[in-house]
């Protein structure tokens, strides 16, 4: 049985020097949908065209091309965070949260890859 209980949500979160830019790219040339730019975060998403999965375009001054982060909804960041902990996964510092948006948390998996939970806060009052 996992550890925690995944959403059947996932976002792809890729490093980007201009959200904008990058938004109508996708929108241009694969049919994406912009869902919204949060400017405070340096973030956006798109819908992509498969169900459950968006695109998150992180603002860098330097991107890193290649380097892609699959986001993992997840209910509750704190219990999921702590199973993962608990069974020895490593996390890259504190859970992050941006007040009524999101809660965010990246842990690595055996090989050094980053992943990263994400509570949606955006329908909690």
């Amino acid at each position: 049985m996992a550890l925690v209980s995944l959403e059947n949500t996932i976002t792809l979160a890729i490093s980007v020097k201009d959200r904008h830019a990058s938004a109508r790219w996708y929108t241009d040339k694969l049919g994406f949908e912009l869902i919204h730019h949060i400017d405070e975060a340096g973030w956006s998403e798109m819908l992509t065209k498969t169900e459950g999965v968006t695109l998150g375009l992180g603002e860098q001054a330097e991107p890193a091309p290649g380097n892609t982060v699959p986001v993992f909804g997840v209910s509750d960041i704190a219990n999921a965070r702590g199973a993962l902990e608990g069974a020895g996964v490593r996390f890259d510092g504190p859970t992050e949260t941006v007040e009524g948006m999101v809660s965010t948390a990246t842990f690595y998996d055996l090989d050094g890859n980053a992943l990263m939970l994400a509570q949606d806060l955006t329908g909690q009052a």
